[in-house]
C-alpha cells in the first residue's frame, strides 16, 4: 500500500468557497478516482488556515496521477478550484516517516 500527501494554499479571502466546494464534490470526480484501478483506499483532505492538505493510501499512485492529469472529471474540478487555489508547482510531499 503506497502513502501520498500534497499540501496546497488557498487564495487569500477564498477559504470559505473552498469549504463549500468540499461540500458537494462532483460525484464523476469520485467515481474517476475510486474506479481508475488505482486502489484507492483512503483520501482525505484537510483544511486550517489556508492551507490544505491531503492524503490517499492506493496501491498504484502512478494510476492516481494518471486521473489526475487525464480525467475529464478532474479538469473540470480543476476549473472549479483554479480560482481559489493559490497557483504552485510542486504541490507532492515526501513522507518522512512512519510509525505504524
Amino acid at each position: 500500500m503506497e502513502r501520498i500527501a500534497f499540501h496546497l494554499h488557498i487564495r487569500d479571502g477564498k477559504r470559505e468557497a473552498y469549504r463549500e466546494e468540499h461540500e458537494s464534490v462532483p460525484e464523476a470526480l469520485e467515481e474517476a478516482y475510486l474506479e481508475s484501478g488505482a486502489g484507492l483506499e483512503t483520501y482525505s483532505v484537510f483544511e486550517k488556515d489556508g492551507h490544505v492538505f491531503g492524503f490517499m493510501e492506493l496501491e498504484d499512485s502512478e494510476v492516481i496521477e494518471e486521473v489526475m492529469e487525464q480525467s475529464e472529471a478532474q479538469a473540470e474540478w480543476a476549473e472549479v478550484m483554479d480560482p481559489i487555489l493559490e497557483d504552485e508547482d510542486d504541490i507532492w510531499m515526501d513522507e518522512v516517516y512512519r510509525m505504524v
